[in-house]
């Protein structure tokens, strides 16, 4: 595994990803309750795109392209979505710019700015501002995970049982939702309690800070997860593919627990065959 960048580089590079999440945080305070479904358009079956997430991403990449102009960036909306990895090292901010759209439209609290940063495939720090619950939440590698200048961990539940599961709904992948009714069924009897919010990013926040023992969802993009997984990790949790292997900066699917134990527990009950 490469060397880390010194902590004095890091540090650098968190204190943009913040100060880039809190810019489009910053946009959705603007224009919450302005606009709403009807306001919106459609990107493909299932997802919304507003005139606030492209504000917000304008704001996020307006903050990174003036302290980190010769990085990459890997954005939801528009062409950036479609950028690779660089081959040569460079660093690439990974950007969702207003996770839980169709939350925000209706005026659900659960939405929130994602911004990580990577180099050579690993994050080095990310951080997710949520505007409307008035929470944010940051880590860089090897420098722990924070909620609002306070040091996270994970809760210390250990068993399926009594814990809280946090899920994703494949609403916008047809073609996983029949296996994933049989995987929701799984962890419902499990003694689980299963929530749903919209949001992968505070999911994983709210896993990182104890609020969830565990987290998976089938298909979600890489700024869907980067920065909320990092913070997991960070505050000792553990990520990986639900089928097994590194949480890598490719759509597919992610599960997650406050501990490796925890993972395990989650993916074999979400895997075994009934």
């Amino acid at each position: 595994m490469p060397d880390l960048p010194s902590d004095s580089h890091l540090d650098d590079l968190l204190r943009t990803a913040r100060e880039a999440a809190e810019a489009a945080a910053d946009v959705h305070a603007r224009w919450a309750g302005r606009i709403g479904v009807p306001d919106a358009s459609w990107k493909r079956f299932a997802d919304l795109v507003s005139e606030a997430d492209l504000a917000a991403q304008r704001a996020a990449l307006e903050v990174i392209g003036r302290h980190r102009p010769d990085d990459a960036v890997m954005a939801e909306e528009g062409d950036a979505a479609e950028t690779p990895l660089p081959s040569d090292g460079r660093p690439i901010w990974i950007v969702d710019p207003l996770d839980g759209t169709a939350n925000f439209l209706h005026g659900h609290p659960m939405h929130a700015a994602s911004v990580a940063v990577a180099i050579s495939g690993r994050v080095m720090a990310g951080a997710v501002t949520a505007s409307a619950l008035g929470q944010r939440w940051w880590a860089r590698r090897g420098g722990g995970a924070f909620r609002d200048g306070t040091e996270i961990h994970g809760s210390g539940i250990t068993t399926l049982e009594g814990a809280l599961v946090a899920t994703g709904f494949p609403f916008k992948e047809l073609d996983h939702r029949e296996a994933y009714g049989a995987q929701l069924t799984r962890v419902l009897g499990s003694g689980a309690q299963v929530r749903r919010g919209g949001s992968a990013a505070l999911d994983l926040c709210f896993l990182a800070d104890g609020r969830f023992e565990a987290f998976w969802e089938a298909a979600l993009q890489p700024w869907d997860y980067a920065a909320g997984a990092l913070i997991v990790e960070e505050a000792g949790g553990a990520c990986e593919r639900v089928e097994g292997g590194t949480l890598e900066l490719v759509p597919g699917s992610i599960i997650a627990g406050n501990s490796a134990e925890m993972l395990a527990l989650l993916r074999t009950c979400v895997t075994r065959e009934v």
